[in-house]
């Protein structure tokens, strides 16, 4: 696609503080990927799915990764077409015009810097359980230290690290499943042994369709790999390919892992589906629970030792990411330019690092402190992510959809030519069709978010077109100075 490349280096440009390293291989990618989602991120909301979706949280997760299947469509179709750091903000740049783009970095700013804030929070708290004689805010703090100083040691370094921690957390799951396979085979399980896939009580495709809407915020993360497309090994062609290819594996990969556990969970679980719906306090903790009471203490206490480290490192995985989409806005003037740069030494944008990690302490901390913090950062955090899937969708609509593509054949010509039908209608599926499905199913779940994450979305809304107005007023008056 010569002409396609040319379109968008001519829109994009290139870096004054120079150029990111491609050093990162397939694995390296898939790790990045895996560490943001976490292979055990249904442990907490586990027993709010289960009342939620009458018992069936295995067949929601199998629901939820269809649903994401096309944002991760989207995601490949446009990192072939546009294989540099920033994602969605490089993305809607090319395919709906540079004032979209802006919005969609903008936005997704908010979801790289407030998803890595729960994370280091969800691992002060459990570090403070294991070690109550340190505030749980200083344990946060100290995580952001560390994994900002891996980050800053350069992307391939942490990489390996990440990769430990993620083999780690892996064999805590496997120990999981060994486990609770063990007590099902000796005593048989709690619950009959299909009702995770049909239901404790009454089947019902709307609970299901509800859990479905919360289930698929455990993916948010995957899409992390398409920010290292100017660091993934080989040329623009071969890296953008090894993104897509990672960020296809992390979805499938922890769709799988997500059914298992939740399936065992389900048969080891002693309360119904109905039983947690009426006593909401026991959600939070219900996967614990019934890892107790069916295994032991022992491994409660080894997946809450793997949970805050992963934590940790899931949130150095969106540091990494949310530093590349800072330098790619810098590096096109939409950010202040120093944040452009990239380490002579190590590679990584070392002012875009520091950045990403102060704001994210400071959100971090402040919620650690705050005795209602946790709630709210967790009820704001997915709202960023969710509007960039949206602008992500409509920039396949429009860059192959309205042929906003260098070199597009105007409508209606070549209709004469043999099999111009069948063309036109596989152009309209995968141009129109699947991103379409992919814009709806994010639209109903941000719907389906509260109040609170509605608000700080059109806030952050508004400052963004503010800032848009702002500079694009800059530009003008340096066009016309020049």
């Amino acid at each position: 696609m010569p002409a396609a490349r040319s379109h968008t280096a001519e829109i994009l440009g290139d870096s004054p503080g120079g150029a990111l390293r491609r050093s990162l291989t397939l694995r390296d990618l898939i790790v990045y990927g895996l560490l943001f989602i976490a292979p055990m991120a249904p442990v907490g909301i586990y027993g709010a799915l289960d009342a939620r979706s009458h018992g069936v949280v295995p067949l929601v997760y199998v629901v939820a990764t269809v649903a994401m299947s096309f944002t991760a469509y989207s995601y490949a179709r446009m990192i072939h077409t546009v294989p540099q750091a920033g994602s969605v903000y490089a993305y809607a740049r090319v395919g709906l015009g540079h004032g979209a783009g802006f919005v969609a970095g903008w936005m997704m700013m908010l979801d790289y810097l407030l998803i890595p804030a729960v994370a280091y929070l969800f691992s002060g708290i459990a570090m403070a359980q294991l070690v109550p004689e340190v505030d749980q805010w200083i344990w946060t703090a100290l995580a952001v230290v560390v994994t900002t100083a891996l980050n800053l040691s350069g992307v391939r370094r942490a990489a390996v690290v990440g990769f430990l921690v993620l083999a780690m957390e892996i064999l805590v799951l496997l120990v999981f499943v060994v486990a609770a396979l063990v007590v099902l085979a000796q005593d048989g399980p709690q619950r009959d042994w299909l009702s995770p896939l049909t239901g404790d009580r009454a089947f019902s495709l709307t609970a299901l369709l509800s859990a479905v809407s919360v289930a698929v915020l455990s993916f948010l993360g995957f899409d992390a790999v398409a920010n290292f497309a100017e660091e993934a090994v080989g040329g623009r062609g071969d890296g953008a390919t090894l993104v897509a290819r990672a960020l296809v594996w992390c979805l499938l990969v922890t769709g799988v892992l997500f059914v298992v556990q939740t399936y065992l969970a389900a048969l080891l679980s002693e309360d119904s589906s109905r039983q947690l719906a009426e006593d909401p306090a026991a959600q939070g903790a219900a996967f614990y629970t019934a890892t107790e009471a069916a295994i032991g203490g022992w491994l409660e206490t080894t997946v809450a030792v793997s949970k805050a480290i992963g934590a940790a490192f899931a949130a150095l995985a969106g540091q990494a990411a949310a530093s590349r989409l800072l330098y790619a806005m810098a590096r096109d003037r939409r950010l202040p330019r120093a944040l452009g740069s990239v380490s002579s030494r190590t590679g990584a944008p070392g002012r875009a690092l520091l950045l990403s990690a102060v704001l994210t302490l400071c959100a971090a901390v402040w919620a650690a402190r705050a005795a209602d913090g946790l709630d709210r950062l967790v009820s704001v955090v997915d709202i960023g992510a969710l509007f960039g899937f949206g602008m992500l969708h409509l920039s396949v609509m429009g860059y192959y959809g309205l042929g906003r593509r260098e070199g597009s054949r105007p409508a209606g010509e070549g209709g004469e030519a043999a099999g111009g039908a069948g063309r036109h209608r596989m152009s309209v599926l995968w141009d129109w069709a699947v991103p379409l499905v992919g814009l709806g199913i994010t639209v109903a779940v941000i719907v389906t978010a509260n109040r609170e994450a509605h608000w700080v979305g059109l806030v952050w809304l508004a400052v963004a077109l503010v800032a848009l107005t702002v500079l694009r007023r800059r530009d003008r008056r340096e066009a016309a100075a020049g």
